[in-house]
């Protein structure tokens, strides 16, 4: 009895030093990405509140902006980062949305462009957050995520140097650019819960689609 109590004080310890290993302590982005991470993030789902809070205690610049639309297309959790390099310009998007841009930015476009340019990207270039219509535009069915700003599609980067890299253009290239997207796709999958890349159809030849979803059963990647 004595050893399984201190096997409990000292694991209750190492969680009190190593915060992001416990699924019960207040996520912090500044901490590693581990196993208990993303059960975190998936409880950002429609809770703006608590959502805002993680940028706040993670020192992340952000403003938040009042509901805007109706029915389907209420965007009710508006949300817009201040330190990303996006453009044309920085949309608002919803929070759990933001955190996921904030983090594939952070953990795998600029290191990923460092490995194979060995510069970073200075900008993200976009298509937009919100388009109050429905999946593909149709007529009925589902509303798209492009509805509500929970999703944002991107175009392509540029790097520090000036270097333009485009989905539509360099996607099936041979080099370096293709490696780089395809790469930025896969590390897409780990953040959001719906990766969409031209490999998927042919509407999505020319962006990454990536959006949060909230589908309770994981995530989709292609």
């Amino acid at each position: 009895m004595l050893c399984v109590l201190a096997v409990a004080a000292g694991a209750h310890g190492w969680l009190l030093a190593h915060p992001e290993h416990d699924p019960r302590a207040p996520l912090d982005l500044n901490d590693p990405v581990v196993w208990a991470t993303q059960a975190k993030l998936d409880a950002l789902q429609g809770d703006p509140g608590l959502c805002r809070a993680v940028l706040e205690r993670s020192g992340i610049e952000f403003e938040v902006q009042p509901p805007a639309g109706e029915g389907p297309c209420l965007r009710a959790d508006r949300t817009r980062l201040g330190d990303l390099p996006l453009s044309p310009d920085t949309p608002s998007i919803t929070c759990p949305a933001a955190v996921a841009l904030y983090l594939w930015e952070r953990d795998t476009v600029q290191p990923v462009a460092e490995r194979h340019f060995d510069q970073p990207v200075a900008s993200i270039r976009h298509l937009g957050a919100y388009s109050c219509r429905r999946l593909y535009g149709r007529d009925s069915g589902p509303w798209s995520e492009h509805a509500t700003a929970n999703a944002i599609d991107i175009s392509g980067f540029v790097l520090s140097d000036g270097t333009e890299i485009s989905v539509l253009s360099d996607w099936d290239e041979p080099g370096s650019k293709s490696s780089f997207l395809r790469e930025l796709r896969d590390g897409a999958c780990d953040a959001f819960a719906t990766t969409l890349s031209p490999d998927y159809n042919e509407a999505h030849a020319d962006h990454f689609h990536l959006d949060q979803a909230d589908r309770g059963w994981g995530s989709v990647c292609r």
